[in-house]
């Protein structure tokens, strides 16, 4: 019988008041007749602005009825789609502020103190942002254009949506506060393409221009920085910033063109200056993680190493665990998904029911997951692990697990960089009680339209989610040693919603289920 089948079974918000006595003297009150008619003036403008506001509260409201009636009907399924989730959570950070400072002038307070008390469970200024790169990066990821997330134009969508101007500025604005200028540039020009294009909106080219030329300066690209900053002076020629900053440029380009000139008098040579190209496309950063370019290929389904010769070596099979009175009527669908180091896949491991069971116990504790410092061994969170996780629910919380599970919801770009699921820490507690974590069981609680497989950079393995099933591998050789070939990452989460449990196997306990072999790698 395999190890696994011993050890695990699964059954987771104006007064006006004045001192002066005017009726003693009418000259006095005769000043007041003016006062009086300046008093209808002012209460006529703001009939007239309270006309206005309610026309725009009237227009949000019909706005935000249709929109809620069509989330409502299909949370999940409507959340699946990122430029939804991008937006739901901007909405709320954002523009229901703006309509709360432009409801804020009424004195109905009906209203207001419901906001009040709702807006402590609204997104923050943090959560705008977290979801701002979120879509940056599937953007990345999946090699997506602006324009195709603009426009909502993603693969298995049942609700289309699309970023307006506004979006797009916010997006290009998220990436500046944060040193990002390629992804500034990105999305600004994609904010400027669509204001061109004569969208409605209140953000100005003058602004998208500001941040768009200093973004593509910092690039060093000069000729385009000019280019860009003298058309936002041709629209306000009082822009005190620009003017000082195309200044600043011309002098940044009068020195490259003075040493260009001294280089050609030394060399004596007509050497010419390649241009500049001013398309705009510019070059993605390198970053911290040395195997980006095969973790997101895999993600894309690109690069997969599986060949013809070692697909014949692949099975599916019934397993009853060497007779195993439990699963001899009904035994295990176990399929090979790679033959080394062997991961396979096993079938009808959790009905629709027991999911959902989990999931309702899981939610109300999911908190932003965590990963241990490598320096300190203190929990903290990280960027490169994006999810909401509870760890765990116990077999005492649920009469349909006979194991311990940790449950996590990825979400919007959910992903968890590539890491290995043994520990390297010699800080760790649970490797003098438990030992390290053997093999990893990993169960998938949902379908996930496009993006979220589980992706083995090493030796290019790709494997996708399937609601019902669950994949095995052992994370260390039989010596004890890690197998650093298991190194693995869940690639972001492009359309849908990705949960799933994991059980990992510990060395203490399984010493005689898999005893050490001959050899360091047996």
């Amino acid at each position: 019988m395999k190890p696994w089948l011993q050890l695990f079974f699964t059954c987771i918000f104006l007064i006006w008041h004045t001192e002066a006595e005017f009726f003693t003297s009418i000259g006095q009150m005769t000043d007041l007749i003016y006062a009086e008619k300046d008093l209808v003036q002012s209460l006529k403008e703001y009939i007239r602005a309270e006309e206005i506001k309610l026309s725009q509260i009237k227009s949000w409201a019909e706005k935000m009825d249709v929109l809620t009636s069509k989330s409502t009907s299909d949370p999940e399924g409507y959340l699946a789609h990122p430029v939804n989730a991008y937006k739901l959570v901007k909405r709320l950070n954002t523009d229901w502020l703006e309509l709360e400072n432009l409801v804020l002038q009424d004195t109905t307070n009906g209203f207001i103190a419901n906001l009040t008390i709702q807006r402590q469970f609204f997104p923050t200024e943090e959560d705008e942002t977290g979801a701002a790169k979120a879509l940056m990066r599937l953007q990345d990821t999946y090699k997506l254009d602006p324009e195709t997330l603009s426009r909502g134009n993603l693969p298995g969508t049942k609700y289309r949506s699309s970023l307006t101007v506004g979006d797009c500025f916010g997006m290009g604005k998220t990436a500046y506060n944060d040193g990002d200028y390629y992804h500034t540039v990105l999305w600004m020009e994609q904010a400027l393409k669509q204001h061109d294009e004569g969208e409605d909106t209140t953000v100005s080219k003058v602004e998208i221009l500001d941040y768009l030329s200093y973004a593509v300066f910092q690039f060093g690209d000069l000729h385009r920085a000019m280019e860009l900053t003298r058309r936002l002076i041709s629209l306000d020629s009082a822009h005190e910033r620009a003017g000082s900053n195309l200044r600043y440029f011309e002098k940044l380009l009068e020195k490259e063109r003075e040493e260009e000139e001294k280089e050609k008098s030394v060399n004596k040579t007509n050497t010419t200056t390649e241009p500049v190209v001013q398309s705009g496309a510019y070059e993605r950063p390198l970053d911290y993680l040395p195997e980006r370019d095969i973790y997101e290929a895999l993600c894309r389904g690109e690069g997969v190493k599986m060949t013809p010769r070692r697909q014949k070596r692949l099975f599916c099979r019934y397993h009853d665990g060497n007779r195993n009175p439990h699963l001899l009527i009904a035994p295990f669908k176990e399929e090979d998904e790679w033959d080394s180091p062997h991961i396979v896949r096993y079938y009808d491991v959790m009905s629709d029911e027991e999911i959902e069971k989990i999931k309702q116990l899981a939610k109300p504790r999911l908190a932003r997951a965590t990963v241990r410092d490598p320096k300190t061994g203190v929990l903290t969170v990280a960027s490169y692990r994006v999810s909401k996780s509870t760890f765990w629910i116990s077999e005492s919380e649920c009469y349909l697990l006979q194991q311990s599970l940790a449950v996590a919801n990825y979400g919007m770009g959910g992903q968890y960089e590539p890491h290995f699921d043994f520990s390297r820490r010699p800080f760790d507690s649970t490797l003098k009680s438990e030992g390290n974590r053997l093999a990893t069981f990993l169960n998938y609680m949902s379908d996930v339209e496009a993006g979220g497989a589980t992706v083995f950079p090493d030796f290019g393995a790709a494997i996708w989610p399937k609601k019902g099933t669950a994949v095995f591998w052992y994370n260390l050789f039989r010596s004890g040693e890690g197998d650093y070939r298991t190194r693995h990452a869940a690639c972001p989460v492009l359309v849908g919603c990705k949960w799933v449990s994991n059980k990992w196997f510990h060395e203490r306990g399984n010493e005689f289920l898999r005893p050490c072999g001959r050899t360091e790698v047996d």
